[in-house]
């Protein structure tokens, strides 16, 4: 039995306990078992005739005997008793946007209802309108979500894909012949969904390289076999074509099959007014016939009188133009990332304890790691309460204390924006965190007005400093908030409170487009992996490509600062709401009554511990302008302490 499937399994009973109403603590234990098995690096399997299961993170006694159970029999009495108690298919319903388990559980028991067809026929006929709590507006949502999860299908998310892809071209760049590979298409644009994969090849002799392209152990069966083109489909069920062309020529085919269909009909375009034409092979003159052919991309756009177009920003939305005028930005990078302000631990529902997220943010190269674990109304995700937010700041000091002060670790929480518009902490919670990452999971399919005023509400309040994935879309198959992003984006710019763009691949929230937008407003933005575990801190590209794909540079985002002014930041950002004394001088549409929030003065607690330390250098609202870079210095046993100087 492989790891995937073992996870497989205990992924399943999870959704099945939570469905059937179990205790949190007892579905969390075996989610954390099923993502560990599924990211372990050695086959489980193995582990286990080692006798050294239980030295795997959260495998306990209970856990070990049941994959013991799995190895041995290949069946597992538990799982086939849930089964009965719980009908399998009931997990796939979960599967639909705003479908929870509540729900799920509600449709089965009341209406008998256990596939997704049934559950699909039933709103048609009006049926889940009259159940508690539905009404005709949710039984739509559901629809909604029903027809968004079969559009879905045949599309995948980014991050699935990418490994996949890399391995492959991997097993390419290695083959005898074999000058140069590259993935194209959507997933080299770092779209946020993929529908199929197209790999490129430079080499003399195409023949070779297809016949063992065919070979790899991720090809299920070959399609289709032709002199420059194969055909795959892969064990991930997405297809796969590899073409191969000598290495002049490389630079054409992959302008060409890197896309957008769009960006090439611009390029075609200018190639045809110089009198060109221009396919994946070569630009061909049309007077006199003659090739001319480019062995690098680069050569593709200097030919056009363009400065060279990163993949990511061949959308049609003015890169041409741009690139024509040397107007480009100097587009982010991974290697810039010096914080990561998101990221959960064992507290909530992290799979690693704090140290070891600490101590994986650093091994990443990081300089600062923000622990925002969640708040408490999420139970879901066990969330924290005061008392255990102030446990949980005892643990951060002791080590903050072992790292030194060459790497500095936060306090802050995941704060819910409940429905009605509140935050899910009191005020004098808030004031003690160092920073509040504020966000949306629950009640995303409000009315546009009533979620935007929501969402607007949270960004206006003072204690906020980041908006964490602010659409709360799910890829591929969950749409976000319907939010006038226009209006959102406009009082962040006003408020200066950073907007994320989560790097988990599920979400790649903010999208590229609203990316873009916000830089055009001057919002500043910050890319957070949202890390659950220490490899997930490996997620960052993801984030940067999105960003690259709004035009983002450097200074566009917060975390690519040194770490003291980002420090630096959240104190200004402190210090300025206690002069401030929560108004805000906002020209947006006002959140409604219910949700508009009285905005105390600032009580003396943070912001006077604040300016205690710190002689404020401005009086007006820290705006999104990045700092002069300049070296992360070592910190003085009080600078280091930052906000954490409570008694």
């Amino acid at each position: 039995m492989t790891n995937k499937e073992l996870a497989q399994i205990f992924a399943t009973i999870a959704d099945l306990l939570e469905i059937k109403g179990e205790v949190i603590y007892k579905i969390l234990a075996y989610r954390r078992a099923a993502d560990t098995f599924r990211e372990h690096p050695r086959p489980i399997k193995d582990v286990w005739r080692e006798g050294k299961l239980r030295d795997v993170q959260h495998v306990g006694p209970a856990i070990a005997e049941k994959v013991e159970e799995l190895l041995t029999t290949g069946q597992l009495g538990f799982f086939e008793k849930l089964k009965k108690d719980v009908p399998l298919s009931l997990a796939e319903m979960l599967t639909v946007p705003d479908l929870g388990p509540k729900r799920v559980a509600q449709v089965w028991k009341t209406l008998n209802i256990t596939t997704v067809p049934e559950l699909e026929q039933a709103a048609r006929k009006g049926k889940l309108r009259d159940l508690p709590g539905m009404g005709e507006k949710m039984e739509q949502k559901i629809l909604a979500g029903i027809d968004a999860r079969r559009r879905a299908v045949g599309r995948m998310p980014l991050g699935t894909a990418w490994p996949v892809a890399q391995d492959i071209l991997k097993y390419l760049r290695v083959l005898p012949g074999v000058r140069t590979a590259e993935v194209a298409g959507s997933l080299r644009r770092m779209r946020p969904t993929i529908g199929d994969l197209d790999f490129l090849v430079a080499a003399a002799d195409a023949k070779p390289v297809m016949a063992a392209f065919v070979t790899h152990p991720q090809v299920a069966r070959v399609l289709g076999q032709g002199p420059t083109k194969t055909s795959v489909e892969l064990d991930l069920g997405v297809q796969a074509d590899l073409r191969v062309l000598p290495p002049e020529r490389f630079g054409t085919l992959l302008q060409y099959f890197t896309g957008s269909k769009e960006h090439n009909v611009k390029i075609r375009e200018l190639a045809l007014a110089q009198g060109l034409s221009l396919n994946e092979h070569a630009f061909v003159n049309q007077k006199t016939g003659k090739e001319l052919l480019c062995a690098t991309e680069a050569e593709v756009y200097q030919t056009l009188g363009l400065a060279y177009v990163p993949p990511e920003l061949r959308e049609d939305r003015g890169e041409i133009e741009a690139a024509r005028h040397g107007k480009l930005p100097r587009l982010v990078e991974t290697r810039e990332l010096q914080s990561d302000l998101h990221a959960h631990s064992t507290w909530s529902d992290g799979q690693n304890s704090i140290r070891e997220m600490a101590l994986a943010a650093r091994a990443r190269g990081l300089r600062c790691l923000a622990i925002t674990d969640h708040s408490q109304s999420l139970g879901v995700a066990n969330g924290l309460t005061p008392e255990r937010l102030r446990a949980q700041r005892k643990e951060i000091d002791a080590v903050q204390a072992e790292l030194g002060t060459s790497f500095s670790l936060l306090q802050g929480s995941e704060v819910e924006i409940k429905a009605d518009g509140s935050l899910d902490f009191t005020e004098d919670v808030l004031e003690d965190l160092d920073v509040v990452v504020a966000s949306m999971h629950s009640g995303l399919r409000q009315e546009k007005g009533r979620v935007t005023d929501r969402l607007i509400n949270a960004i206006r309040n003072r204690h906020v400093d980041i908006i964490g994935h602010p659409t709360g879309r799910l890829l591929p198959d969950r749409d976000g908030a319907d939010l006038d992003m226009e209006a959102v984006l406009r009082a962040a710019a006003e408020s200066g409170v950073a907007l994320e763009i989560n790097a988990n691949p599920q979400r790649l929230d903010l999208d590229s487009i609203y990316v873009k937008r916000a830089l055009e407003l001057g919002c500043l933005l910050a890319i957070n992996t949202d890390s659950h575990q220490t490899d997930s801190f490996n997620l960052a590209h993801f984030g940067v490509g999105t960003a690259r794909r709004g035009w983002a540079a450097s200074e566009n985002i917060l975390n690519t600062w040194p770490v003291d002014d980002v420090l630096q930041w959240l104190e200004d950002r402190a210090h300025f709401r206690r002069l401030r004394g929560g108004v805000r001088p906002l020209e947006i549409s006002a959140p409604a009554p219910e949700l508009a929030s009285s905005a105390p003065a600032a009580k003396p607690g943070k912001a006077t511990k604040i300016a205690k330390r710190t002689k404020p250098k401005r009086v007006v609202a820290p705006k999104p302008v990045a700092p002069k870079k300049k070296p992360v210095k070592a910190k003085t046993k009080a600078q280091s302490s930052k906000k954490k100087s409570r008694s």
